[in-house]
């Protein structure tokens, strides 16, 4: 926490992700353009990337199946921004006009997170990180 009560990483973009129907093929496409490299996430049935910078090794995004949780979700590039409180920010959110696409939902042991379309039409995920 800062002086202000809240979260050093508030308002930081934390995470980027694409969820295709075809990620592996979305995969390859990534490795040939920008020289990203995958490593596997197991999701219990089937596998995600991880896309790593050929440089350093930091995994800087990721390539999603559109299953699971993720079956709904639109086909884009979607950032998550970290806030301090999801169920506030998601209230605030519709209070403002945007629309709740996924409600606050458990991120695997790494906090909670939800989907938003803003008023603009655009969707962001905001994270609350444990």
């Amino acid at each position: 926490m800062d002086e202000s009560g809240g979260n050093r990483t508030t308002g930081k973009i934390a995470w980027v992700d694409l969820t295709v129907r075809d990620a592996s093929r979305v995969r390859d496409f990534y490795m040939e353009v920008v020289g990203w490299r995958p490593s596997e996430v197991d999701m219990g049935g089937y596998s995600d990337y991880g896309m790593s910078r050929p440089d350093t090794g930091e995994t800087v995004a990721g390539v999603c199946h559109a299953r699971g949780a993720n079956a709904d979700l639109p086909a884009q590039w979607l950032i998550y921004i970290t806030v301090d409180d999801v169920e506030k920010a998601a209230a605030t959110a519709t209070r403002l006009g945007g629309v709740l696409l996924r409600p606050p939902t458990p991120m695997g042991g790494q906090g909670r997170y939800c989907v938003i379309r803003d008023p603009g039409g655009a969707v962001a995920a905001l994270c609350q990180q444990e």
